[in-house]
């Protein structure tokens, strides 16, 4: 007698087996130690996705597939990231976009800078933190001697633009987090810089201010990591650019393992 995976495939009822599994980022230790580390990914659960995301890109995961999704993309070479960033599909977002966002910078750099999500001048041109939000973080860097492509990296949690720039959702960030840990992987930058709340609480794997989360050194996948607030936010509360300025010395004293502080300086964030 036909057992039933035989009778559903001669009715032609059998789903079409794609890789499509993401994987789920780790909770934070809150023991509220002053080095504090977001703990790995397991593997272990990165085959399995939601129903919600599976119905959004049409397709059914393997539970037996061989190699996951998230082990797929961990082996990507940079010469390849690019390309398989722009045919990703796991989530809804690749259907609304213009252009993906993958990152742009040293591909060796020291510093990584990393924020929510595309808006709409950065899904138009392909590159992340461009237009008067972009102008103020090269300020920034200007500030502290450096610019970008030199030593630095920028990049995003997403890399395709949420509508509206809405907050991205727990499935989008679950479905792209994989991309960003891999060119992490790639860069093996010796600091970590969260732009903004969303980036910061995504990363770490928190709810909380970033108030409570500035002026501490968290760590992510074993790098250093300091939180500042996003240039976008700066432009609207010009006070807090001294704060924002505090954060990226304190960034560069983390860099360096020097606990001292650093010589008075100032420095002009205007765009």
């Amino acid at each position: 007698m036909p057992d039933r995976d035989d009778v559903l495939t001669e009715l032609g009822l059998t789903p079409v087996w794609r890789r499509r599994a993401l994987g789920g980022a780790g909770a934070v230790d809150a023991s509220g130690a002053e080095t504090i580390d977001a703990p790995q990914r397991s593997d272990e659960t990165a085959g399995v996705r939601a129903p919600a995301a599976a119905a959004a890109v049409g397709t059914v995961d393997a539970p037996r597939a061989t190699e996951s999704r998230t082990a797929r993309i961990a082996k990507v070479e940079w010469r390849d990231f690019a390309q398989d960033v722009d045919s990703c599909t796991a989530c809804g977002l690749a259907r609304g976009r213009r252009k993906s966002v993958p990152g742009v910078g040293d591909p060796h750099a020291e510093w990584l800078f990393v924020g929510e999500a595309p808006g709409a001048e950065e899904d138009a041109r392909g590159e992340p933190f461009v237009g008067q939000a972009g102008k103020l973080l090269d300020n920034m860097l200007a500030a502290l001697g450096m610019k970008r492509g030199e030593n630095v990296y920028i990049a995003n949690v997403l890399k395709c633009r949420p509508p509206n720039n809405r907050t991205p959702d727990p499935l989008e960030v679950e479905a792209c987090q994989p991309y960003l840990d891999r060119q992490i992987a790639l860069i093996r930058p010796k600091i970590i810089v969260a732009l903004g709340k969303s980036a910061a609480t995504t990363l770490l794997a928190v709810e909380a201010s970033i108030a409570s989360l500035r002026g501490r050194v968290h760590r992510y996948r074993g790098v250093p990591l300091v939180v500042t607030y996003h240039p976008a936010y700066l432009l609207r509360n010009l006070p807090d650019k001294a704060k924002a300025w505090e954060d990226l010395l304190f960034a560069r004293r983390t860099l360096r393992g020097a606990g001292a502080a650093d010589p008075a300086q100032s420095a002009d964030l205007n765009v």
